[in-house]
């Protein structure tokens, strides 16, 4: 039995009676044994395996225990367990009610949001204040459905009172998005939940206990969807001094009012800590500590040996922080994929990443921009999932988004073009038109609209007789369309050619090297590259650009070399679009944000850049309680050695900084932590 395994405080909470059970599971103090004991207390009890669901924010760390647990029970009883994500859980559910519903990445969907919304002509209106963007916007909307039950207008002014105005497009432009959703089988992240909570409300499924891990970081729809379940027993296991993500959604008063919202529930404390060693402890716990004691506790020592007691290094000047900091991991004997640097911001990393390169040390970034999340990435795997699956709109509307004059709105109605142009085979309607008709694309009139309000005249190829097309490109159909300017023919003509090139191939080594090489792709690492060489004057920095160019260039040779361990084409975009994130994870010192390092541990850590403005970051912050939050779970990823840096100077920036008052209340530093504002009033 797993329980063998556990400390009296671990063994009282997972062998408590049935009911509204919450553990507070400090840093380090074994969670996963609890909750992997309380599971097999529940199975060793007689309770039915498929009744038991166990809900966790990563589907890994619901593997891992269902891994622990075929230790002492067989798999077939341990696989009948429901478990995984809050998503991935409704999505199976949500899979045998409607089984033709496409899960979309939010990317995809801000893309359909944003074709929506540019149809809306805000100048119609005379505004009184300048509207939000559409980005902006489906941000709020998606934020909305994570935080809030209550309706999308009340909730928005709210926040924003002064939107008033607008309140009203903004309500059409949700409605719109929702039924185009519902259209074309579309389900977001958010709709997931949504949607099995209200399942949920026309038949019941019976639960002897739901457990949630990571209980701090469930937000307001996570959590009515556990009250929609009305499970018979409820296992909560998380820590509010680990509660960093709100600017997310996440709602800390979950786990605050655990104890308010379900009566005669029990609250169990885990506060013997495995990890770290006793300074390390007693450093979190004199900073923790300042923040409001939602439940008593306190970390206690669980491991005993030789201790290094935390060490500041402080510096004169950023780049000698991140130089002598490579030296110190050049010189450790500890294994570099055990050691990690800690950061608030992704840009202090930049500093830390060149320098270990320098000294040639190897390091894998994780919590910054994503090898497969960065956009001369994403527009080759559009490519290559439009050749997979003709019918990818979304696809398609984020390859011709990069033309001039070409939005989400015309993208998307270009896309139905070939597909008309092709009788419902787009790549037919691309190279081979069978029609030559535009097709009719009048809605109804609405005041809102900024298209289609008046029927439109289909305009004359010949105005793209200067372009020197050949012959088969000035009779395709495309050309007649009213709205295509020059820059976008010119767009559509590299489309085409790529196309051509590339259609009958399967190998995807081939398709990609075809794609690189293509003047498509030479136009988006000329559009990418100059974006990234621009300074703040408008001027383009032509290093910067040659660099960023380099950069590109060989994101796109490890792709290639990625692709040529595949001969399917399906299953190639299918393992980039599904695991590349684990293809990016590699060797070396691990560069972390503090969201990024939650739930690990290593043995060296050094948290880096601890100044006033950047850890705590006073312009990204929501409470100066997160910030310390955010500190406290830095610190306590750190086994045995836990360096803390700073400098005092930046060169580059002219900027004179001053130590955080995180190090200040870990007493590092002697004296309280003087606000640089109230400091100058001081003064006066």
């Amino acid at each position: 039995m797993p329980l063998t395994t556990l400390n009296d405080e671990q063994l009282l909470a997972a062998t408590t009676p049935l009911g509204y059970n919450l553990i507070i599971a400090s840093a380090g103090t074994g969670k996963t044994s609890t909750i992997v004991g309380r599971i097999g207390h529940l199975l060793h009890s007689g309770v039915d395996p498929s009744t038991i669901l166990l809900l966790t924010f990563t589907n890994k760390a619901a593997g891992e225990m269902l891994d622990r647990l075929e230790h002492y029970f067989s798999k077939k009883i341990v696989r009948k367990i429901e478990s995984g994500t809050f998503h991935a859980v409704s999505y199976r559910w949500l899979k045998e009610i409607y089984p033709n519903i496409a899960l979309k990445q939010p990317a995809e969907l801000k893309t359909l949001f944003r074709s929506i919304y540019e149809k809306r002509n805000f100048e119609r209106m005379n505004l009184s204040i300048q509207q939000f963007s559409a980005t902006h916007l489906y941000e709020q909307y998606s934020l909305y459905q994570n935080a809030s039950l209550e309706s999308f207008d009340v909730w928005f002014l709210q926040k924003y009172p002064d939107h008033e105005p607008v309140m009203d497009i903004y309500i059409d432009i949700a409605e719109e998005f929702e039924r185009e959703k519902i259209e074309y089988g579309f389900a977001s992240f958010n709709d997931l939940l949504l949607r099995m909570k209200d399942e949920l409300a026309k038949k019941k499924m019976h639960f002897s206990e739901v457990l949630v891990d990571e209980y701090q970081d469930t937000n307001t729809l996570q959590s009515a969807l556990i009250d929609a379940l009305e499970p018979q027993s409820l296992f909560c296991v998380g820590d509010y001094d680990q509660s960093i993500y709100a600017f997310n959604g996440a709602n800390i008063e979950n786990i605050a009012t655990y104890a308010i919202r379900y009566p005669n529930a029990t609250v169990h404390t885990l506060k013997t800590n495995y990890r770290s060693t006793a300074p390390i402890l007693s450093l979190a716990n004199r900073v923790i500590e300042r923040n409001e004691r939602i439940y008593p506790k306190k970390l206690e020592v669980g491991r005993h040996g030789k201790t290094h007691p935390p060490k500041l290094l402080m510096y004169n000047d950023l780049f000698e922080q991140y130089q002598s900091i490579a030296q110190n991991i050049k010189h450790t004997h500890v294994p570099n994929n055990q050691i990690a640097v800690i950061f608030r911001n992704n840009s202090s990393a930049d500093g830390v990443e060149a320098s270990l390169r320098e000294y040639g040390i190897a390091c894998k970034r994780k919590g910054g921009t994503g090898f497969f999340d960065t956009k001369e990435i994403k527009f080759l795997l559009d490519i290559l999932s439009l050749l997979v699956n003709p019918k990818d709109m979304m696809a398609f509307i984020h390859v011709f988004e990069y033309a001039r004059g070409v939005g989400s709105a015309l993208s998307k109605e270009l896309f139905q073009c070939f597909l008309h142009f092709g009788e419902g085979y787009f790549m037919q309607g691309v190279l081979f038109p069978k029609v030559h008709d535009l097709p009719k694309l009048n809605p109804n009139k609405n005041v809102q609209l900024g298209l289609f309000d008046d029927d439109q005249e289909i305009g004359s190829a010949a105005r793209f007789a200067s372009l020197g097309l050949d012959d088969s490109l000035m009779k395709h159909p495309l050309l007649k369309h009213p709205k295509l300017l020059p820059d976008a023919v010119t767009y559509f003509r590299d489309f085409h050619t790529l196309m051509h090139a590339v259609h009958h191939l399967q190998n995807p080594a081939d398709i990609l090297q075809n794609a690189i090489s293509s003047p498509l792709y030479k136009s988006i690492i000329e559009l990418l590259s100059v974006q990234r060489g621009r300074l703040k004057t408008g001027e383009i920095d032509e290093e910067k650009k040659r660099i960023a160019k380099e950069r590109i260039d060989r994101k796109a040779i490890l792709l290639l070399n990625i692709s040529r361990q595949y001969k399917d084409l399906r299953r190639f975009v299918n393992a980039m679009v599904l695991g590349g994130n684990e293809l990016s994870e590699g060797e070396g010192v691990n560069l972390l944000t503090v969201h990024a390092s939650k739930g690990l541990e290593f043995p060296e850590v050094y948290v880096i850049d601890l100044v006033d403005g950047r850890f705590p970051n006073r312009k990204m912050m929501s409470s100066i309680e997160e910030e310390r939050r955010l500190f406290y779970v830095a610190v306590t990823r750190a086994k045995d050695k836990l360096y803390l840096s700073l400098a005092k100077f930046d060169k580059v920036k002219k900027i004179d900084y001053k130590p955080s008052q995180f190090l200040h209340e870990a007493g590092l530093i002697k004296g309280e932590f003087i606000e640089p504002e109230v400091k100058e009033k001081n003064k006066n």
